[in-house]
């Protein structure tokens, strides 16, 4: 491990429901997030990380994984992660790490009661989480459990108080330590249907609110829902500040890589009713920034890069085998300089809302679903589909803001048949499916 060099400890801060966009160093004009800018500029920004399935359960059997939603069965949200799963925890223990967990677990099914120890994913050394903290926890108030399956109450708010959680395993947890702190936030309280900020964050963001161009004039939530929304996220990013000062305090920071990224973004039903489970930028596309030894340089990642790129860059880091069935590849040549940094694409998987498969390249976003209605609205919810029909072409040159469908449109048939083959190839290595995809019918000449 690491040619016998003391290998580093490694943080993933994972985010729930975050958009790219609202990091300055993604060009927000707002200034929410100073100190992830700081950690951007300082190490690796990939500008185009996106998210392998919009989902919140899918999207984190993958991060554990590093293998599709389909590949681990956990395709849409409840289905637990097989305890035959080798995790990222199993690996970084193997290598001497210690491990941790703390918050937004996502993968049990045990929904509010306390996740065994079997369905823990391998985070053994430190545990203080809860399956579906939405049900566990509200922003000021809740319980996560920890080890011993025990009751762990808070009266904060809820970033604060998973941050102080995570300080906690970081007390615990013996070098090198991989530690994985999930929030809920900037995601909506469910029970309560909207965007909670703390108390005065989102009066001071309520005038004149950045409005990305997927969301200007469509209908939707983001009229009332931006202010809190960008104060949970600048809130999020003071936490991230306390929590590298007490990384500093203890003489860790200068040997603790911090992976932060977030599982989907937010389209605030702007797109069929959804906040995300749509293969559209503002759901698959997210932040992630990269901090810490392996990533000082400064080096940015300008290609398209899925998500699935990340687990093994953190084992790369490491100095730990990265396995076979992993189907990403390391960041770190590219932000060396040692690997091409250009073109890139990414395969999304979509559950739930529906049966849906799409291609992101450097311009193109092309997207396919079946014809029936197969997801929660249809009551029949499917894996995948023997037939998909094209739904979605957006030129992102052109359109970055997605807001003109060019599926169907004869004079891009050729672009997208081209994209239509990719797809196919990338269904039939990963799903080991031969499904059809028809052609969108808009009766053009």
């Amino acid at each position: 491990m690491n040619g016998g060099r003391t290998p580093p400890n490694v943080i993933v801060v994972l985010t729930d429901q975050q958009r790219w966009d609202t990091l300055g160093a993604y060009r927000n004009p707002m200034d929410l997030t100073p100190t992830l800018d700081e950690l951007a500029r300082e190490g690796t920004l990939v500008e185009q990380a996106i998210s392998p399935q919009p989902l919140c359960g899918p999207f984190r059997a993958a991060l554990q994984t590093g293998k599709y939603a389909t590949e681990t069965g956990v395709w849409q949200s409840a289905i637990p992660l097989g305890e035959d799963e080798e995790t990222l925890a199993d690996l970084f223990s193997s290598a001497g790490y210690d491990v941790g967990y703390v918050g937004n677990w996502h993968l049990a099914s045990t929904f509010d009661d306390p996740v065994p120890p079997e369905q823990r994913g391998g985070y053994d050394d430190f545990w203080l989480a809860a399956d579906v903290p939405e049900f566990t926890t509200r922003p000021h108030e809740g319980q996560l459990f920890d080890a011993n399956g025990n009751v762990v109450s808070y009266e904060d708010y809820r970033v604060d108080a998973f941050t102080d959680f995570a300080i906690e395993g970081i007390e615990e947890l013996s070098e090198p330590f991989f530690l994985v702190v999930g929030y809920v936030e900037p995601h909506d309280q469910n029970d309560m249907w909207t965007f909670v900020a703390p108390d005065g964050y989102a009066d001071r963001r309520s005038k004149n609110p950045y409005v990305p161009d997927d969301l200007t004039d469509r209908p939707g939530e983001w009229h009332q829902e931006l202010p809190d929304y960008y104060g949970i996220v600048e809130r999020i990013d003071e936490q991230i500040d306390y929590l590298l000062g007490e990384l500093s305090e203890r003489g860790l920071r200068d040997r603790t890589l911090l992976a932060y990224t977030s599982d989907h973004g937010c389209h605030f039903r702007t797109r069929p009713g959804e906040h995300k489970r749509t293969p559209h930028e503002s759901a698959v596309r997210v932040p992630l920034v990269l901090s810490g030894p392996g990533f000082t340089d400064g080096h940015d990642v300008q290609s398209v890069r899925s998500l699935l790129d990340l687990p093994p860059t953190l084992l790369d880091v490491a100095g730990i085998d990265i396995p076979d069935y992993m189907r990403g590849d390391s960041l770190v040549p590219v932000a060396r300089g040692g690997t091409a940094d250009d073109g890139g694409e990414a395969f999304v998987q979509v559950s739930e809302s529906q049966v849906g498969r799409a291609l992101r390249t450097d311009r193109w976003k092309y997207a396919v679903a079946a014809p029936s209605m197969t997801g929660w609205r249809g009551g029949n919810a499917d894996q995948s589909s023997d037939t998909y029909v094209e739904r979605y072409l957006y030129d992102l040159w052109k359109d970055p803001g997605e807001t003109v469908n060019l599926a169907g449109r004869p004079d891009y048939r050729d672009a997208a048949d081209e994209l239509r083959e990719r797809l196919l190839e990338y269904i039939a290595d990963v799903e080991d499916e031969q499904p059809t995809i028809k052609p969108l019918d808009r009766g053009f000449p």
